[in-house]
């Protein structure tokens, strides 16, 4: 099991990421979800768990008491704890690796400017970021976060190799993908993939995997190529016949 301590001001926001698959692995006893309103530590009358910036600026910051106060209800400090943030390191696959060996993650969701710095400090936390871009609260990076993660948690997905063969996961975009009916307003699904010769199948699939990817995003292709010298034959062949393609 992985349990999730999730600090936010807007833990409603996470109804979303309890549904679905996520839902029925937590129903099965593989996910925990622990959704905490840091806003519920506050020693304010009104629950206020944000102040003006010491040195002046735009916008507010989040208090460093409620978080303390969050961050001590779920013995954060016996946890490994992130934060959301646009400053962090990317979140990629050898990162989420690693939290995968992870039995309880605290992710903290910061809000308006950020979060006192001594919040971040105190309580050893690493940042994480979903992009270089901004967003108003670290809610839906969180949700990120958490949904590929669960991804590589055993039994939350209805295929274990599922999680693998994904695109990006197997160091290729994943090639299309058709279901019924075979032929849809002038349409057609690809004539190899109705003849059930599974290896030609596989080989079409790479190959447009291979395009796609070269196409792209050309960084993962010589990536690809460079570290795949364990090719069938036939694959082999796929691939000089799709790197000679201008």
């Amino acid at each position: 099991m992985m349990h999730f301590d999730v600090l936010t001001l807007f833990p409603e926001m996470f109804t979303a990421v309890t549904g679905s698959i996520l839902g029925k692995a937590r129903d099965k006893g593989i996910l925990e979800f622990n959704f905490v309103n840091i806003r519920d530590f506050s020693n304010d009358k009104h629950n206020k768990a944000d102040d003006y910036s010491f040195g002046g600026g735009p916008g507010m910051v989040m208090m460093a008491d409620p978080i303390f106060g969050a961050m001590e209800s779920v013995d954060a400090a016996n946890k490994k704890v992130i934060y959301m943030s646009p400053r962090g390191r990317i979140i990629d696959k050898a990162k989420l690796d690693e939290l995968s060996q992870e039995e309880s993650l605290v992710i903290l969701c910061g809000h308006y400017e950020g979060v006192d710095q001594r919040a971040l400090d105190y309580w050893n936390v690493e940042e994480l970021s979903i992009g270089d871009y901004i967003l108003t609260g670290g809610e839906l990076p969180a949700m990120v976060l958490m949904d590929s993660l669960a991804r590589l948690i055993p039994g939350v997905l209805a295929s274990e190799e599922g999680a693998l063969e994904e695109s990006i996961y197997s160091g290729l975009l994943e090639f299309p993908q058709y279901t019924k009916p075979r032929s849809y307003r002038g349409l057609e699904v690809p004539e190899v993939l109705l003849n059930g010769n599974h290896k030609l199948i596989h080989l079409w699939r790479f190959e447009e995997s291979l395009k796609l990817t070269k196409e792209l995003r050309p960084d993962l292709f010589d990536e690809y190529v460079k570290n795949h010298g364990d090719l069938s034959k036939d694959e082999q062949k796929v691939m000089e016949k799709v790197r000679g393609m201008l």
